[in-house]
């Protein structure tokens, strides 16, 4: 099984979130899809908790060792489509771009954003909610 995977569900594991042990028993045995724009979504999350004071970069680099050993396959996908998506969604692209993974490659998405989850579902889109 597919699963598209976002920045929400990477950062509550390597950060060793209260979701974390629920998100990887669900994905546990799975092949873990994101678009390539995840990568660089993660070194935004963690500067914006620098900015935040959050976290330093002792902590950071642990995290990343933890984020390097995750099996995603970054894929690409079309940007006209992401277009498409962002403006019927209203919501930036760098979400569109995982939303249009999820339809490419028919597969659900796993998130722990409420707005891109009810963005998904409003497209058709399956959706594994982490309760």
């Amino acid at each position: 099984m597919k699963i598209v995977i976002d920045t929400s569900v990477i950062i509550a594991v390597i950060a060793n979130e209260p979701e974390k042990k629920r998100i990887i028993k669900i994905t546990e045995g799975t092949t873990l899809l994101a678009p390539s724009s995840v990568y660089w979504e993660i070194g935004n999350a963690f500067s914006a908790m620098f900015r935040r004071g959050r976290t330093d970069f002792k902590k950071v680099k642990k995290a990343l060792s933890i984020f390097k050993k995750i099996p995603i396959r970054f894929v690409d996908v079309e940007l006209e489509k992401s277009l498409e998506i962002a403006k019927e969604t209203d919501m930036y692209c760098y979400d569109a771009y995982l939303l249009r993974c999820c339809q490419k490659y028919n597969a659900p998405l796993i998130t722990l954003d409420k707005k891109l989850l009810n963005a998904a579902k409003s497209l058709s889109i399956d959706v594994i909610e982490v309760k």
